[in-house]
């Protein structure tokens, strides 16, 4: 699954063997080299499985160093992509490290990412005793590979199982510690225009399989199924998608939890205290606030849209204010005037890391801006919030 893989960053400049390494790494031609400085433009990725960390996804980025108007473009693409990584590879040669280099090295320790310093094409000029020096106080692993040759890869790949935190990989569960074996768990899954055509959304797809990993049992039912299951059976929890949380609340009995897959998922993804103490905070907003709404995938829309049509129309209602709602979809970068909205609505995130929505929340909250869930403020509008998030407490 995309969000349980590890994404290790190579960063470098240009003509330094990026696009080489990750070739490398992977033992086979995945991205283009040549002596063109430019020639990787988007970021190529690469799926490799490695051995005491699992599947591991290789992402080679455009050079740091491209002063051409395309090139600043490039470059922020970049500077987006290490925003999302898990681990970040340093890559230098020709014994060059500067400004370009502690930029990238400066960024990684902003946003908590641990990474490597990688001299490459050592065969041709090896690492000299200054440079060496210089890089040692940063005391983290330098490795010296030569990328055609592959000399170096198996080092490498052993210092990033090493440095490669196990929180970012190890198997974890959704609902494994508020479930036990053989207990019923009812899953309300409406299939309204929203949902894809022949299939489920990812979050029904991840509970289900949390809840057999579990070994307990997963029912899946319409909204309008679900007053018949309860007359033959008292699940251990019943969890809904957010938009029928309040035709939900009315029927299933105080005495069974309920909650909903964003606020499963949001308590996955980390941040979880954060929108517990921020969405309250809908009930304070005032005429001509602005909020920002966030959406971690893009997908067609339609008047049943969550974050653009029924979560807006549902607060306007509520506080019976006139409030402005923008919309970030995928993982395009913040607006720069954040201090201008009064508060952010993140969905359930289930297309992206934790990593990736951490950085977006600390963001947002560094700035005072209360954020929020789909799953939660939906519950909060409902008026059945404490409810929504008591099994968690």
């Amino acid at each position: 699954m995309k969000t349980k893989r590890i994404f290790v960053g190579i960063f470098g400049r240009s003509n330094k063997g990026k696009s080489s390494l990750i070739n490398a790494i992977a033992n086979q031609d995945v991205a283009i080299v040549s002596q063109n400085a430019g020639t990787t433009t988007d970021p190529v990725k690469k799926s490799i499985e490695i051995f005491g960390i699992g599947p591991v996804v290789f992402v080679d980025t455009a050079g740091i160093d491209d002063t051409t108007d395309l090139g600043e473009k490039r470059i922020a693409k970049t500077k987006q992509i290490l925003q999302g990584v898990d681990v970040a590879i340093i890559l230098i040669a020709d014994n060059q490290f500067g400004d370009y280099e502690q930029n990238i090295i400066d960024k990684t320790r902003e946003y908590d990412i641990p990474f490597l310093i990688v001299h490459n094409k050592s065969d041709i000029m090896p690492l000299d005793h200054e440079l060496r020096a210089e890089l040692s106080t940063f005391q983290i692993p330098i490795i010296e590979t030569d990328s055609i040759n592959r000399t170096g890869i198996d080092l490498l790949i052993n210092a990033l199982v090493q440095i490669t935190p196990p929180t970012v990989y190890a198997a974890s569960t959704l609902i494994g510690d508020i479930i036990s074996e053989g207990d019923f768990v009812a899953l309300v899954m409406p299939q309204d225009s929203e949902a894809p055509e022949g299939r489920l959304i990812l979050p029904e797809v991840q509970l289900i399989r949390d809840v057999l990993d579990n070994y307990a049992f997963a029912i899946g039912m319409q909204p309008q199924q679900l007053s018949n299951y309860l007359k033959y059976q008292t699940p251990k929890l019943v969890i809904t998608d957010s938009q029928v949380f309040k035709h939900v609340a009315e029927i299933v009995p105080r005495q069974i939890p309920i909650t909903s897959f964003s606020i499963i998922l949001a308590r996955s993804k980390g941040n979880f205290e954060n929108y517990l103490k921020g969405t309250p905070f809908i009930s304070q907003l005032k005429d001509g606030d602005k909020v920002l709404t966030l959406e971690s995938c893009t997908h067609p829309t339609s008047c049943e849209d969550i974050g653009r049509h029924k979560l807006p129309d549902l607060i306007r209602q509520f506080t019976g204010k006139q409030i402005d709602f923008e919309m970030v979809s995928s993982l395009s970068p913040l607006p720069d005037n954040l201090q201008d909205y009064a508060m952010a609505i993140q969905c359930g995130a289930c297309m992206v890391t934790a990593k990736q929505v951490s950085l977006r929340i600390r963001e947002l909250t560094r700035k005072n801006i209360p954020v929020s869930n789909y799953g939660m403020s939906l519950a909060y509008l409902n008026g059945i919030f404490e409810r929504a998030v008591e099994i968690f407490r």
